[in-house]
């Protein structure tokens, strides 16, 4: 296969001038649904988002959950990251076990806050383009409903149909399995989420990874904006 790029549509660096997308490539990966490295570095993040995040209020005051917050409330949403960090950091309750390649996805947005989608690149088909919706575009979303795009809403499209907006998260048809032996993870970052931001949360996505994995290698590793391409 091609090295992976993804494609900026004139809409989107028209209607999203300031906002990026970190993209994270991962080749050679051996998923598992369990591994006690990751159960250890879950306990470790699970006990530093309680002493950081004791209330409610806390994290309401988190700028980066702020920054997510004011773009799903242009469409009457909420950020449900947002929902997802209340329930571990203050309702006591664990991080949900999956298998171990979405828990480290997982665990990464629970830590740095930033919204991520993540598919088997094996599933995904021809080029990939990141785009602003029309409003008209239709997808099943990972959990089997059909969803029709918000107009202005970011979304990532292959050659087939929509892999995920930010609204609505990821697809069905390219979800990641057990058997997902390539990975693609993107990480939608509106106006105020920076370049570095973005990189840190992918450096601790992969680094997870390799805890149960050791074999796996990273095939790209970019932070694309709307105003500079690539960085």
């Amino acid at each position: 296969m091609a090295v992976f790029d993804l494609a900026l549509s004139d809409e989107w660096k028209k209607e999203h001038p300031r906002a990026a997308m970190g993209v994270l490539v991962v080749d050679g990966i051996i998923n598992t649904t369990e591994s006690m490295a990751l159960e250890i570095e879950k306990g470790a993040l699970t006990k530093w988002l309680r002493e950081r995040f004791d209330s409610r209020e806390a994290i309401k005051a988190d700028a980066t959950l702020g920054v997510y917050a004011a773009y799903y409330k242009r469409f009457k949403k909420n950020y449900h990251v947002f929902f997802q960090l209340e329930s571990v950091a203050v309702k006591g309750k664990p991080i949900a076990r999956v298998n171990a390649l979405v828990e480290a996805m997982f665990m990464a947005e629970l830590k740095h806050g930033l919204l991520t989608a993540g598919h088997d690149l094996d599933a995904i088909a021809g080029e990939v383009t990141l785009d602003s919706a029309r409003g008209d575009e239709r997808y099943e979303t990972m959990g089997g409903e059909e969803k029709t795009l918000k107009a202005g809403d970011m979304f990532v499209r292959d050659e087939l149909a929509v892999l995920s907006s930010i609204i609505y998260g990821p697809d069905h048809r390219t979800r990641i399995t057990e058997g997902t032996r390539r990975a693609l993870f993107t990480i939608y970052a509106p106006e105020g989420i920076s370049a570095g931001a973005v990189m840190a949360q992918m450096e601790d996505i992969f680094r997870w990874i390799r805890m149960f994995c050791a074999e796996a290698q990273t095939a790209k590793v970019t932070v694309y904006a709307a105003d500079q391409g690539k960085q």
